[in-house]
């Protein structure tokens, strides 16, 4: 919502700006379906020229998430904050043979189920049941389990930018390809040098339309885009993040209460629930987990 509200204050005071100063539309509006072509046809060649095939379609993704925003609300981040507290206590009570069940098939795990929108991100998941499953299997020193996480981390955060980097390169490119658009206008006006000097100005004005283009394109559209899809995975990759700090100060030793309160702290502010909120989500997580069959 607030991208197209952006957009229409863009083009309004844009344009709005130019009729009121006097500025012919005409002009504008016969040139544009001409410099837009060229300037939008080179653009994205380039693109595809530059990227690979699976690169593109998760910028065309990538264009989506960056209207819709981050995938994760308050509610997300005390959801999970809750599941590690049940998946850390059923591990410390039961053991490995008490957690692996959950983690070898979590959509049929009674603790993943009762957060059917975490469910569904696969790569959270995996990431939570991959770093319980090594301490299962003794991989337990908490400063080696620290740094594997870290690094799966800014791989993770690394693969998912690369359609930002990739949508970022086409606006720094952007102003240069309008400069493209302009030249072969002004090869064109130089072709009909004889022409009068009203009908001269018009196919110079026509020309300059690419590189105004290039520039309101770059710096007004796809540059904007790029910085807002760029938040929104550093968004969305905090997530890990909570799970890294809870899970290694499980591996730490620490109750599992006071792993998951230093996850919450971890929290952006604008989505951390109150320490009253996270307890009163525990204490239902408690009542839940000894209600559950041993």
């Amino acid at each position: 919502m607030f991208n197209g509200i952006g957009f229409l204050i863009i083009l309004g005071c844009v344009f709005g700006s130019f009729i009121l100063a006097g500025g012919k539309m005409d002009i504008v509006l016969y040139a544009l379906p001409y410099e837009m072509m060229a300037i939008a046809g080179a653009a994205l060649g380039a693109f595809l020229v530059s990227n690979s095939m699976g690169t593109v379609k998760a910028a065309a993704k990538g264009l989506g998430r960056s209207f819709k925003g981050g995938r994760w609300k308050e509610s997300d981040y005390r959801d999970l904050l809750t599941l590690l507290f049940g998946l850390l206590s059923t591990f410390k009570k039961g053991g490995a043979t008490a957690i692996e069940p959950h983690l070898d098939n979590p959509h049929d795990s009674s603790l993943f189920g009762a957060y059917p929108k975490l469910l569904k991100d696969h790569h959270l998941v995996e990431f939570i049941c991959d770093y319980l499953r090594m301490m299962t299997v003794s991989f337990e020193d908490p400063h080696q389990l620290e740094a594997a996480m870290e690094a799966d981390i800014e791989r993770h955060h690394h693969e998912e930018l690369a359609p930002q980097h990739a949508l970022q390169t086409m606006a720094d490119g952007l102003p240069a390809i309008g400069i493209v658009a302009a030249v072969l206008g002004v090869i064109k006006t130089m072709g009909s040098i004889d022409q009068p000097v009203e009908i001269l100005g018009g196919m110079i004005g026509g020309a300059l339309v690419g590189t105004f283009l290039g520039v309101l394109l770059s710096y007004c559209v796809v540059g904007p885009l790029a910085s807002k899809l760029h938040a929104t995975v550093d968004d969305d990759a905090k997530m890990f993040d909570l799970v890294k700090v809870a899970i290694v100060a499980h591996a730490h030793g620490l109750p599992t209460q006071v792993a998951v309160e230093l996850a919450r702290r971890m929290t952006p502010s604008t989505y951390a629930p109150s320490f009253q909120e996270l307890e009163t989500a525990l204490d239902e997580a408690k009542a839940d987990l000894n209600a559950a069959p041993a």
